[in-house]
């Protein structure tokens, strides 16, 4: 059996790929000799976050739950997350990135918050980019909504190397790991998730912000605007 499992994210995310996402890590769960999974994007984008014409119509609060469910299980399971990165990385896309063990980006790679633009915030994400990446540079993001360089993004942790060659940095990870034991694993992640902060007080405040901001009449109509015309909040 292979050491690692690969899934390929689409460039949105929605339930469906949520759903996948979690096949995809039972997948890697139900193989013993699984030690990573790694989490990769198209050509030129990892991941934009939010399906947004999805978002105009569906239940945003069963949605940020779900997301959220998904990160935490990153944080969880007994295997190491990897979000190889080649391109650009968005909203959601910095949670995906946050919340796994290691993230190897390549030098055209950038990573912004834009969900202010829309009058959101990445409510969710938050928990685990403050977690990988410190407060402020969580907070700067959220507020510029500006793009970082994946050397920028290196340089405060949410990358872990900026290469141009993920595979072979992969492979030498896959190699250390199969020295260990799926339970230390395991073991690791629950003692570092004692340590932190986030608590199920944690999860139910992100997932009830979202749910609040998405279900107000503004940003109801930039979504609509979106879905409908395919305007930007910032074309108005």
């Amino acid at each position: 059996m292979a050491t690692t499992v690969r899934f390929t994210i689409g460039t949105t995310i929605d339930g469906a790929a949520i759903k996948e996402m979690h096949a995809a890590l039972d997948e890697a769960e139900n193989s013993p000799e699984c030690r990573i999974f790694v989490l990769q994007g198209g050509d030129g984008v990892f991941c934009t976050g939010m399906d947004l014409e999805q978002a105009a119509t569906g239940d945003a609060k069963d949605g940020g739950a779900d997301f959220f469910g998904l990160l935490k299980r990153f944080t969880t399971t007994p295997r190491a997350v990897v979000a190889q990165v080649d391109g650009r990385v968005a909203g959601g896309g910095v949670g995906l990135a946050a919340a796994s063990d290691f993230v190897y980006a390549s030098e055209r790679s950038t990573f912004s918050l834009p969900e202010a633009l829309w009058g959101l915030l990445p409510c969710c994400v938050l928990p685990f980019l403050i977690r990988r990446a410190g407060f402020q540079k969580a907070y700067t993001m959220t507020f510029s909504t500006q793009p970082v360089s994946a050397a920028e993004a290196e340089r405060f942790q949410l990358v872990d190397e900026v290469t141009a060659d993920p595979g072979a940095v992969i492979k030498r990870l896959a190699y250390r790991l199969t020295k260990l034991d799926e339970s230390v694993i395991g073991d690791m992640k629950r003692y570092f998730r004692d340590l932190w902060i986030i608590s199920d007080a944690v999860e139910e405040k992100a997932v009830g912000e979202f749910g609040r901001l998405m279900s107000t009449p503004e940003v109801r109509q930039r979504l609509s605007d979106y879905a409908t015309e395919k305007r930007f909040p910032w074309e108005r």
